[in-house]
């Protein structure tokens, strides 16, 4: 019997095999049994599990099957490793699994990953927190057949005008730039699309929002895309020295070094 019992939920990071933290590929590559959602995660980074372990494809399961599989091996002295594509805590549906676990008398340790919104930041070469412009970044999704609670429609936290990041949210595209408009959002606000970010078949588009919709319909991006929002993403923004970080500025005083006036 594994004295052990838990089940370790990895990040496997938004699809380059090289994007997963350390800690996570030597417990992948640790592992008896390794468990992954086939239509995200890289076959090459499940590759790297050691060859006689028991691998698992779980696209195709519902949720007591997964579970019921995972306190099975666990119960069987296994080592189980279930991977999740990106970072587990966003959007990661792990909750669902850490309850029924639980309730096996199953524990379940986390290891983060490498978020997709990081991932098509870094596409792009954005930084989502600008000084004196945004220091703010919302991560939801629009509302579609799952509902979101009454005080987080895309409308009312647009009203903020931070940057904000959607996930799943590739076929409500009509419903997100109504939503924005809706919150004052002006037609040249600068969107960056990047579907299957750090896959090989990564796909970029930098539009507005007023084109985004055209710009998604041309394109034919209906899934695996992140939809990132704001001023940050103004692809000229580098040259705004307004908006430049107090961090390097040689003026500026903190505890590590004293400013020089001009």
């Amino acid at each position: 019997m594994n004295g052990n019992m838990k089940v370790y939920l990895i990040g496997a990071g938004p699809g380059d095999p090289d994007l997963i933290t350390v800690k996570g590929l030597r417990l992948l590559q640790e592992a008896d049994v390794v468990m992954y959602t086939d239509s995200l995660v890289s076959e090459a980074l499940v590759a790297k599990a050691k060859p006689e372990a028991e691998v698992i494809k779980s696209a195709g399961l519902e949720l007591h099957e997964m579970v019921g599989i995972m306190v099975d091996r666990v119960r069987a002295g296994k080592m189980v490793a279930r991977v999740h594509t990106g970072d587990p805590s966003v959007f990661g549906a792990i909750m669902e699994q850490v309850a029924l676990l639980k309730k096996e008398g199953v524990g379940a340790e986390v290891v983060p990953g490498v978020s997709s919104v990081f991932a098509a930041a870094a596409a792009i070469g954005a930084e989502l927190t600008i000084p004196e412009l945004t220091q703010t970044l919302i991560l939801t999704r629009a509302e579609g057949r799952t509902p979101v609670p009454e005080l987080e429609k895309l409308r009312d936290l647009a009203a903020h005008h931070t940057t904000i990041a959607l996930f799943l949210s590739a076929t409500l595209v009509r419903k997100v730039v109504s939503e924005l408009r809706e919150a004052g959002w002006s037609i040249d606000t600068p969107v960056a699309v990047v579907q299957r970010a750090t896959w090989p078949d990564q796909l970029v588009i930098r539009t507005t929002v007023g084109e985004l919709e055209a710009q998604m319909r041309e394109h034919g991006i209906r899934s695996h895309a992140m939809i990132l929002a704001g001023w940050a993403l103004d692809p000229d923004i580098h040259g705004k020295e307004q908006y430049r970080s107090k961090l390097y500025d040689k003026t500026f005083t903190h505890r590590f070094r004293r400013g020089v006036k001009e």
